[in-house]
């Protein structure tokens, strides 16, 4: 899966690395680390990791 722009959307009922819901909205996708997981924020303060078959690109 690739992201141009790096803006991406979650879909909805997507868990984050705890397994807790995140709220749907514009992320950027700031990285996909070694185990998997994506890195997205959705600003400078609030960033997420979830499974990145779960982003839909903006």
């Amino acid at each position: 899966m690739t992201f141009n722009n790096n803006e991406v959307n979650v879909k909805p009922e997507t868990r984050n690395h705890k397994g807790f819901f995140i709220e749907e909205g514009d992320y950027k996708l700031m990285n996909i680390d070694e185990s998997g997981w994506a890195l997205i924020c959705l600003d400078d303060a609030v960033c997420h990791y979830v499974d990145p078959d779960n982003l839909k690109k903006t």
